[in-house]
């Protein structure tokens, strides 16, 4: 079945908090996205005021949602093991981020004990791969991923784009290598995108601003968790 799942581009620790405080008691799973504004662009916090990263004690909220770090960031492996020392329990890296990809892999495994579907819900690991990117070249690291994420839109770190369709054939490509590895797709998704999605066999469905646009969050994600008992897959 696909679960829906927030996503957060915090201006500001405020601003995270407010929104966090707007999804207590509807969803239990956010995404945040932390953008260093040289990998993608704008910036959001905590490099908003800063060029380098600002390390936070913990998230707000940590026994309100299970928070999953989108790192659209260059070389990610520097600041991971910080968000999951703040309570993250899933990191996503973005594959065109780094040329330090296996060096992330097993610090994630040495430091804190990450094996491929081992306890995923203390921590889950998955790589992004923008539309444009070659899937071969993500082959040499599937084995030691959780889940694969898709982007849904051509430039990322920007909530409100539209849905990039040519998305789904990436998608059928992969699936039809990898039957075994969660999808998820981030960016351009509505209730149309979404159909589409689940169809393809897309397990998570990252969402921003259609629920933050709406005129009422509880009612927007409701409507958007509906469409996974229709359109989603049960094998």
């Amino acid at each position: 079945m696909g679960i829906i799942v927030p996503a957060i581009i915090p201006t500001s620790k405020r601003d995270l908090e407010e929104k966090l405080a707007r999804l207590k008691g509807i969803a239990t799973e956010v995404q945040i996205d932390i953008v260093d504004g040289k990998f993608a662009a704008p910036a959001s916090w905590p490099y908003v005021d800063s060029a380098s990263f600002v390390a936070e004690a913990m998230l707000p909220f940590l026994g309100d949602f299970r928070f999953e770090m989108d790192l659209m960031v260059r070389d990610p492996e520097q600041v991971t093991g910080t968000w999951i020392a703040a309570g993250a329990s899933r990191i996503i890296a973005h594959f065109e981020s780094t040329t330090y990809l296996p060096q992330l892999v097993t610090d994630l495994k040495v430091k804190y004990g990450h094996e491929k579907g081992f306890a995923t819900e203390l921590l889950a690991f998955g790589i992004s791969v923008q539309i444009d990117t070659n899937l071969e070249l993500i082959e040499p690291y599937l084995n030691d991923v959780d889940f694969v994420q898709f982007m849904g839109i051509k430039h990322i770190g920007v909530q409100g784009q539209p849905f990039a369709t040519e998305v789904l054939n990436k998608i059928a490509v992969f699936r039809k290598r990898h039957r075994d590895i969660p999808i998820q797709v981030d960016g351009g998704i509505h209730h149309e995108s979404a159909e589409l999605l689940l169809k393809a066999g897309v397990s998570r469905l990252i969402v921003g601003s259609s629920i933050w646009n709406s005129a009422n969050v509880k009612e927007e994600y409701e409507r958007l968790v509906a469409l996974t008992e229709t359109h989603g897959l049960y094998e």
